[in-house]
Order: structure tokens, then sequence, then C-alpha cells
């Protein structure tokens, strides 16, 4: 049996169990997912609220895994409740976040004709890093700080699809269902984040600072 089979079957047994109300089950996953969720919690509602968000997600969660129509993975079904959660999160606190964006309503509303094409991808192919050793210049102390504090900068949606996409390893797919966001517009959140990223690289390697 392969590992993608054994992983399918583990989940279809935990899902089972979850359904049944095994509590031993449900801790389970939470120390399986908790730690994701509240990172994209953060992403999208921010540190104040991400506690909040997911206890309310986990609560979510419980009393509708019954629900749950395999459509997705399980891991994702998680997500899209968490993203869900920390965008009412964010209504009901009245920031000052266009709804727009933070929904993906408007098609192409991240498009930018100067670096992106109509269907997401970039205009001209993106340049390469100036980067003779990229594992030891990623390891300085001080570009991680700028790194991180790059990306709590970033809008709260093209956090989240960045960090599910290049940390996380999602498919596009699946982050167009965990955040309802356009295949387009998932691609350019991702696109502009890293050219955000990629410019606090290029200006730490010729100054030395952010």
């Amino acid at each position: 049996m392969n590992q993608t089979t054994t992983t399918s079957t583990d989940e279809s047994e935990l899902i089972t169990k979850l359904i049944r109300g095994d509590d031993q089950a449900f801790r389970q996953l939470i120390a399986l997912h908790h730690s994701l969720m509240l990172h994209i919690a953060r992403a999208i509602a921010g540190d104040v609220f991400a506690d909040d968000v997911v206890q309310e997600a986990w609560v979510s969660v419980y009393k509708n895994i019954a629900t749950f129509e395999h459509r997705s993975s399980l891991k994702t079904w998680l997500l899209t409740i968490v993203s869900n959660q920390a965008k009412a999160r964010l209504r009901k606190e009245s920031r000052q976040v266009s709804l727009d964006q933070l929904d993906g309503e408007t098609p192409g509303s991240y498009l930018d004709g100067t670096h992106f094409k109509s269907n997401g991808h970039w205009q001209q192919p993106v340049p390469q890093w100036n980067i003779e050793s990229p594992d030891a210049l990623l390891e300085e102390q001080q570009l991680q700080h700028c790194i991180n504090r790059t990306l709590n900068l970033l809008p709260p949606t093209q956090k989240a699809a960045f960090i599910l996409r290049d940390i996380e390893q999602h498919s596009f797919e699946d982050i167009c269902n965990i955040l309802t966001v356009s295949a387009v517009n998932v691609r350019v959140l991702v696109h502009r984040a890293r050219l955000t990223l990629m410019q606090v690289i290029d200006r730490y390697q010729e100054t030395g600072s952010c």
C-alpha cells in the first residue's frame, strides 16, 4: 500500500471516529492542525483576534464534522472554516479592510497591468535573485527579522495566500477554496507577496538592513 493510500485510509478512520464523537480523535485532530489554523487566523485577522478565531473554528468543526462531504481533504476543509471565521471577525470588528479585496468578489481586483497579465501570470519573467549562497543569506538573523516584519505588513489575504502556497505547499486549487478567491487572483496575491519579499532581500544585500 502506498503512502497516499495509507494517509487517505487514516484520514477516513479519523473522520469516522470524529463523527461518532470520539474525544480522543478530536484531540488528535487539534494536535495535527491547530498550529497551522492559528497561523492562518493570524495572517487574516491579526494576532489580537487569532486565538478567538481558532477557538470559534474548532467549535464549528465539532458541530459540523458530520456534514463533511469529502470534496476536499479534511485539512483543506478545516482551513476553509478558520479562514471564513477570520473574515467574519474582521467584518465584526469593522477593520479598515476592503471586503471586495478580502473576499475576492471583484474579478481581477488584484491585477496590476504593470507586472501581471489578465490570467495572473507575470508580464516578464521574474529576475533571478543575486544570491551566491541563498541558504547562508536566509540564515542571517537580521534578514529573517526583515522578512517576518514584511510578511506581517502584507494585506491579510495576500499574506495568507503566500503562507498557504510557499510555506505550506498547498495547491492553487486548495487555496482558492480556503480563501474563496479566484484562481487568477490567488496567483497575483502570491506573486505580489513574492515580489515584495524579493525587494526586501535585494535591499538587504545592498544595504545590510531592511
